[in-house]
């Protein structure tokens, strides 16, 4: 195939919070990129990932929850993350969750109102309904809200219809040479995605006890011959929220590192010396300033 022929582009993946944004980059994928659980607000930066085809080079940038509420300044800047994407990508996914069409549903439509290119509606979920009959009449329902490109049923866990979403998208770019080599299927740098997997853990360990005032930090991150040595700090803004961090006796700290070293491990492909400290530092996921030295706005236009 000649490289005229070959079409590359960016893909935004956009929905409210906890529809299935993150899952269904890493399955098309095929690897942990962009970390998920069933709290909403998870993703906090714009992810992109690439998948390179026979036929093109799929860029897609998996973007955090459009969210009401929340008037924090880390809550500003998700949206921002999310919003500013949809007007320099080729294709916008649009998801939303199979029966269940909601107030942050209509927020995200709105800002797909001044968008030039073409938008695809996924609608996510489908294994989990038990009467597919019922499919038909909310997809018709929806389709009337916006002049979508194409409607497509999927499960991003599952897998289902994603070979067929892959195809189609390419259809849909213009033609370029590849943008990113054959093998690269990020941007983000070891570091970041080490980060990410860190404060995946504490999610999932802490559950509805985690404050959403937390971040990570990665403070040393050293190849040595037989292992890589990794410090990482955890930020949280009160001593309340660190004791629950930490947990009885250090044994949350000790669940969350050792469930990261394994994710870690298994990403870098090294064995690895994992350290892990809590810190407060109040007010930092309120504060423009903090968040721009945490790098929080490197993903902004």
């Amino acid at each position: 195939m000649s490289e005229e022929q070959f079409r590359c582009g960016y893909v935004a993946i956009i929905g409210r919070p906890n529809v299935g944004k993150s899952t269904l980059l890493n399955h098309i994928l095929g690897l942990k990129l962009s970390i998920t659980s069933r709290k909403p607000q998870t993703t906090r930066h714009q992810i992109m990932g690439v998948k390179t085809l026979e036929k093109g080079q799929l860029i897609f940038v998996d973007t955090p929850g459009i969210h009401s509420g929340g008037s924090k300044a880390i809550n500003r800047y998700m949206n921002r993350a999310a919003s500013s994407v949809v007007h320099d990508v080729d294709v916008v996914l649009f998801i939303v969750q199979s029966l269940k069409w909601t107030d942050e549903d209509e927020l995200v439509l709105k800002k797909l109102k001044d968008v030039e290119a073409p938008v695809v509606l996924l609608v996510n979920k489908v294994d989990q309904v038990s009467q597919k009959g019922q499919l038909l009449p909310y997809i018709s329902e929806i389709s009337e809200k916006y002049d979508f490109k194409n409607v497509m049923p999927i499960s991003a866990l599952q897998g289902d219809n994603l070979q067929e979403l892959e195809e189609y998208l390419i259809e849909l770019l213009p033609e370029n040479p590849p943008f990113f080599a054959d093998d690269q299927y990020t941007d983000r740098s070891i570091r970041f995605l080490v980060a990410e997997i860190i404060r995946e853990k504490l999610v999932r360990e802490l559950g509805n006890e985690l404050p959403y005032q937390t971040t990570v930090e990665i403070e040393r991150y050293k190849d040595e011959e037989k292992l890589t040595r990794i410090n990482a700090l955890i930020l949280v803004e009160t001593k309340g929220q660190k004791v629950i961090v930490i947990g009885d006796k250090g044994a949350k700290l000790k669940s969350i590192g050792t469930k990261a070293r394994k994710d870690i491990e298994a990403l870098i492909d090294r064995k690895v010396f994992l350290q892990l400290w809590v810190k407060v530092k109040s007010g930092w996921s309120d504060s423009e300033t903090s968040l721009k030295s945490l790098g929080y706005d490197s993903d902004i236009n």
